[in-house]
C-alpha cells in the first residue's frame, strides 16, 4: 500500500515565529522551550525538539470538514522548523516510539473506522484501514494527551 505522510504546512505558523509573548497570548499561544526529548513534537518537521529549542502551543484545526467529526486542538510547532514533513511509505520515528490514536475517513471527513497502535505497528494499520476502498485518509493523534500528529493520505 502507497501512502504519504504529511506535516502541517510551516507557511501556516511562520507569522508567528518570534512574536512578544503578549503577541502570542493575544492569539492563544504560548511559547514553551524544551527541556527533554522525548516530550515537544513539532507537527511541522515531525521530529521532536531538542532541548533549548522554542516552541509554540497553539490551537490547531485538523480536521475542517463539513461533520460532526470537525475537530481541532493543541500541537507544538518549532520556531526553528524550517521546511514540512513528507514522505511516501515511510513512517517518522516520532510516530513509531508513541501510543497512537489512527482514524480513518472518507473524503468527505467522515469517521468509518480507528484503533490504537504502538506506533512501531502503525505500517500494518495504515494498510488495513487503507484496504477498505471508501478509506480517503487517516489522521493520527498521540493517544494518551490526544493532541494531533500527522495525517496520512494514499499516494
Amino acid at each position: 500500500m502507497n501512502y504519504v505522510v504529511r506535516g502541517l504546512p510551516l507557511e501556516d505558523f511562520r507569522p508567528l515565529f518570534g512574536l512578544s509573548e503578549e503577541a502570542l497570548s493575544a492569539r492563544g499561544a504560548k511559547r514553551y522551550v524544551a527541556d527533554a526529548k522525548p516530550g515537544f513534537p513539532c507537527r511541522v518537521t515531525l521530529q521532536d525538539a531538542e532541548p533549548g529549542e522554542t516552541l509554540l502551543l497553539l490551537n490547531w484545526r485538523h480536521q475542517d470538514s463539513d461533520t460532526p467529526y470537525r475537530s481541532d486542538g493543541p500541537i507544538f510547532v518549532n520556531e526553528s522548523a524550517r521546511a514540512t514533513f513528507e514522505a511516501r511509505n515511510e513512517i517518522p520515528e516520532q510516530q513509531r516510539s508513541r501510543l497512537l490514536s489512527v482514524r480513518a475517513y472518507d473524503d468527505a471527513g467522515w469517521m468509518h473506522a480507528a484503533d490504537v497502535v504502538d506506533g512501531a505497528a502503525l505500517e500494518a494499520k495504515i494498510e488495513k484501514f487503507f484496504a477498505d476502498p471508501k478509506i480517503g485518509y487517516l489522521l493520527v493523534h498521540n493517544a494518551r494527551r490526544g493532541c494531533y500528529a500527522c495525517r496520512i493520505d494514499r499516494a
